[in-house]
């Protein structure tokens, strides 16, 4: 018979680790399998130098943090250790954060960490305790399949889901991870830490820079990448210098406010050139762009990816956390991959991620993902939307 976790075997004979954050999701997810009977072990991550980010709201992983967790730990009655990752975090997070802001990019660093730090190092870690699988707190849901595997499904809070990123999960992390709280809500999450007597019930959500103390992701980018904050020009579409920046670390694609321009009509920032530190602005229908190349594609649909692709996939997208799914296609190219927009998007953003799904709503399954390399506005929409009805169609409801 299996358990509640979907493992073979009574919940006091297995062994589950649990990522502590010291937020209530982390820690309604220790207490709540601690209830259920499994022998669970409680990790936090010391991830940057948290002294000067010890009281800021919003900081994960911080000093505050660490300090919540091991009180939960001790409430709820289960070991608890601190592990120091502050030199992997910095070399695989931090460093690759600031690289990609220098080259014109707007990186989304909870994708690295997910990826690298946790899903892979502390996963490790997981397995040499002789877990049987690594337990957190976030918003979305695993599923066992018909052969054996697990897909990616979104939470059914659809405000609090984080399959956008998470979607550099691979299958074999999968079939090692569960997320407790992919079923329930946050204010029902909430009413868990109530219930157990968690002190951290009504605590604030952490927000994403979590190693930028001050706020100000430009000293960070600064400090480690100097030559992003040296000056250059913006430019118009046509390469006309209409005025100057200090630094292009300060914009990002689809940015209005603060160009420091005049105009007569609004401008918005089209592109980052990093190569010649110019900043390229243009009236708004400059920002819709359709097709899009994408960089370290990560497949966890069905079959292998070539195959599933064939001469094009239909599939919906999510090019930024805040926007909802749209059609596409998914095709390979001759150098990897890359996605039609069935309707086009405004501000698609190199750096980020572009995420596949395969519904737009609901609890979707995600297909996969990749890092958004560039776009460009082809006309290759319009193609897609006349051999697309079915995709049409059911965003139109």
């Amino acid at each position: 018979m299996r358990n509640s976790l979907d493992l073979e075997g009574r919940p006091q004979d297995t062994r589950v680790v649990v990522a502590m954050s010291g937020g209530v999701d982390s820690s309604v997810t220790a207490a709540l399998l601690k209830s259920q009977g499994y022998d669970v072990v409680g990790i936090t991550l010391q991830l940057y130098d948290h002294g000067a980010a010890t009281h800021r709201k919003g900081a994960c992983c911080a000093g505050q943090d660490i300090h919540d967790a091991r009180n939960v730990a001790e409430r709820i009655g289960i070991p608890h250790y601190v592990l120091d990752y502050e030199s992997r975090f910095r070399q695989s997070v931090i460093d690759n954060f600031a690289e990609s802001y220098a080259s014109g990019e707007t990186p989304v660093p909870c994708i690295e960490c997910n990826r690298s730090i946790k899903f892979r190092d502390l996963l490790a870690t997981a397995r040499e305790l002789g877990a049987s699988v690594l337990a957190t707190g976030h918003y979305v849901a695993s599923r066992a399949l018909a052969d054996g595997s697990r897909s990616l499904v979104c939470a059914a809070d659809s405000d609090r889901d984080q399959s956008y990123f998470l979607f550099a999960t691979t299958r074999e992390q999968l079939q090692y991870l569960r997320f407790p709280l992919g079923d329930m809500t946050k204010p029902e999450a909430r009413e868990l830490a109530r219930r157990f007597g968690l002190e951290v019930a009504d605590k604030h959500d952490s927000q994403d820079i979590c190693f930028v103390p001050s706020g100000r992701y430009t000293d960070v980018i600064g400090r480690l990448r100097p030559n992003a904050i040296e000056p250059g020009d913006i430019v118009d579409l046509d390469g006309h210098v209409i005025g100057t920046h200090q630094g292009i670390v300060h914009f990002t694609v689809g940015q209005r406010r603060g160009l420091g321009i005049a105009s007569g009509t609004p401008l918005y920032v089209v592109k980052l050139d990093a190569s010649t530190r110019r900043v390229v602005v243009g009236p708004r229908e400059a920002l819709r762009m359709d097709h899009v190349d994408l960089r370290d594609v990560n497949w966890i649909g069905d079959g292998p990816l070539d195959r599933a692709v064939g001469s094009g996939l239909e599939i919906f997208v999510r090019v930024r956390s805040t926007r909802a799914p749209q059609p596409a296609w998914l095709r390979a190219t001759g150098d990897g991959y890359a996605v039609d927009l069935v309707a086009g998007e405004e501000g698609v953003s190199p750096g980020q991620a572009c995420v596949f799904y395969d519904a737009p709503s609901g609890r979707a399954r995600v297909l996969g993902g990749g890092f958004i390399q560039s776009a460009s506005a082809k006309g290759v929409a319009n193609k897609a939307r006349n051999v697309a009805p079915p995709l049409v169609e059911a965003v139109r409801g």
